[in-house]
């Protein structure tokens, strides 16, 4: 079987990594669309346009299930992306709202980027159960990842900045609502001691258990839309190894 990945950039890649390590012999076809990062700030018009470009070109590749590992495109595209593709799509909202549903007492904070929190995705998904919700936007915890300082003085200063409000308030369980985010997850758990944090990309390979089988020769194949800066830096550090990138600078934008 082939599954398809999509992100913004490369955050999407500890989604990669979590069904990799779930399903070691499935074949998996990557395509961060870097040239148009973030999509954070885009309206949502443009982000459905986008991930309709990016679901094109995964498709393309004959892939069996597509996973909308951008948060962003999973807040505004999922239901688009259902109705026009002919295979099964996961985002990565659902999945994290169910596993935090699943450990929660009844106090959860969601962290994400701007437009995530903005779109309210994960605080109407949980507020239909009946818990509290705590939304907090951490702007800078993507540069920071993007940038490798995942551990130290830096990024504990940062997380203190951002968390404490969530802190004080007595969340018991965190969502990371951004796929950078497992990369700071050891910083986050330590300031957050006691805390319950789900790891979305976990919670989106264990929603794969359904749909997919572990058949197949194990090949990743990443694709990505502009050679960015750190690129290679970056897959490795996700990855845990090298991983030779494809660029698709023309191929995916239909204007």
């Amino acid at each position: 079987m082939r599954v398809g990945i999509f992100d913004s950039g490369v955050g999407g890649l500890t989604v990669l990594r979590s069904i990799r390590e779930r399903f070691p012999s499935l074949d998996i076809v990557y395509l961060g669309d870097t040239a148009r990062v973030p999509y954070g700030n885009r309206s949502p018009d443009t982000v459905i346009r986008y991930s309709l470009e990016c679901a094109g070109f995964l498709v393309e590749k004959e892939i069996d299930v597509l996973v909308v590992a951008c948060n962003t495109a999973s807040s505004y595209a999922l239901d688009t992306l259902s109705r026009e593709l002919f295979i099964p799509v996961v985002g990565v909202v659902s999945p994290g709202v169910k596993t935090a549903l699943s450990m929660t007492s009844g106090r959860v904070g969601v962290i994400g980027t701007s437009a995530t929190i903005r779109s309210g995705s994960y605080q109407k998904a949980l507020k239909r159960y009946g818990v509290d919700v705590f939304a907090k936007a951490c702007p800078l915890f993507v540069p920071l990842v993007e940038e490798g300082l995942v551990e130290g003085d830096i990024a504990e200063r940062i997380v203190e900045l951002y968390l404490k409000e969530l802190k004080d308030v007595g969340v018991d369980t965190l969502i990371l609502g951004c796929t950078h985010y497992p990369l700071l997850k050891g910083v986050i758990e330590r300031f957050m001691e006691g805390t319950k944090v789900v790891d979305s990309s976990e919670a989106v390979a264990r929603e794969l258990d359904n749909l997919v089988t572990d058949t197949g020769e194990g090949r990743t194949e990443l694709y990505f839309t502009d050679r960015s800066q750190n690129l290679e830096r970056l897959i490795e550090l996700i990855l845990g190894k090298a991983v030779l990138p494809n660029i698709v600078s023309e191929g995916i934008h239909k204007g």
